[in-house]
């Protein structure tokens, strides 16, 4: 199947998409797409995160579960909505970690992309949802094709920092080998459970581990 997608990804990625089950899954959205199901986000940001963050330049992987469920919120990356949409609270809470941890101001918008272009992987375990219908395609196929993702980026990189949050993203650290990169853990930034997701300095953490390899560090600051 030719899949749209960043070339060093399709490289990367290109023996699944011929698998049967991604042709299932294709088939899945085009019947929900049929049906009269609005599907979030728009077909052509299906693979946002993959276009903002080629494989070459991934060096943090945040991992989020399915996208925003409401109008106009989700563009393909974990936790980002686009500019003019209401921050959702686990980025209110992100960004108030981000103040307590660097001292860095919270923005005006919740759109992400000039972290994605840093090298920060702002990946969702299912890359599609029906609209007002959380974890809806959460068994369409999307978490065999998103597990193999972060397994090649274990297999085929080093010394990236991968961002779990929560109990659903703390269960993917089986997929990445630990000896050849970093994890950080902590509880979701969602307010049931951001008391502990608060004073993790992940981000501070992501930095120092990147400077330790001689890598540019993550400028987290989002510029209005």
């Amino acid at each position: 199947m030719d899949v749209k997608i960043e070339p060093g990804w399709k490289s990367i990625l290109e023996e699944e998409f011929d698998k049967p089950y991604f042709a299932e899954l294709v088939g899945f959205i085009k019947s929900e797409i049929r049906g009269g199901k609005q599907v979030y986000p728009p077909g052509k940001l299906i693979f946002n995160a993959f276009e903002k963050t080629p494989f070459d330049r991934v060096k943090v992987v945040i991992l989020g579960q399915d996208p925003y469920h409401g109008e106009g919120q989700a563009h393909g990356l974990s936790f980002s909505v686009p500019r003019g949409i209401r921050q959702p609270p686990s980025l209110v809470n992100i960004f108030k970690e981000i103040k307590d941890d660097l001292g860095v101001d919270s923005p005006q918008h919740g759109n992400l992309e000039s972290w994605a272009a840093q090298g920060v992987f702002l990946l969702n375990a299912m890359l599609t949802v029906r609209r007002g219908e959380p974890a809806s395609h959460s068994r369409a196929g999307w978490a065999y094709f998103t597990d193999t993702v972060i397994r090649k980026i274990s297999e085929h990189k080093s010394g990236v920092v991968f961002l779990l949050w929560g109990n659903f993203a703390r269960q993917k650290k089986a997929l990445i080998d630990t000896g050849r990169h970093f994890v950080l853990e902590s509880a979701h930034p969602s307010p049931l459970s951001a008391a502990s997701f608060f004073g993790c300095k992940h981000f501070s953490e992501t930095n120092r581990i990147l400077k330790q390899q001689g890598v540019s560090e993550i400028d987290w600051k989002i510029k209005d």
